[in-house]
């Protein structure tokens, strides 16, 4: 089971589309943790203990974390906008992606 964490800006039901690429798929939202109010930091830190792959669509985050020195793959959705039909299009692109995560990598969907 991969274990993958959506962070509090992306719409939740993008939790449900992730689970639904591939069985082996396991995805919560930072709020449904109770990490809602967490600094980046902070966050990643405590989700790296139980997750495999962070997504989120903070562009500054790589800018703001060592995410080289961390035990999750940070994937960056790249859209227009943040809305669910906006993100819907990168999703689709996330099974090899989250099937080959690599502690410390920070990859862009566009």
């Amino acid at each position: 089971m991969i274990r993958v964490l959506l962070d509090e800006y992306l719409p939740k039901k993008l939790k449900y589309r992730i689970q639904e690429l591939d069985s082996g798929f396991d995805a919560k939202t930072t709020p449904e943790m109770g990490w809602g109010s967490l600094s980046n930091g902070r966050l990643l830190s405590v989700a790296e203990k139980e997750f495999d792959v962070f997504v989120t669509s903070d562009k500054n985050l790589s800018f703001q974390q060592s995410i080289s020195k961390s035990s999750i793959q940070v994937v960056l959705l790249v859209a227009q906008t943040n809305i669910y039909e906006d993100l819907i299009p990168l999703i689709k692109k996330l099974p090899v992606v989250i099937k080959s995560h690599k502690p410390g990598r920070f990859i862009e969907v566009k």
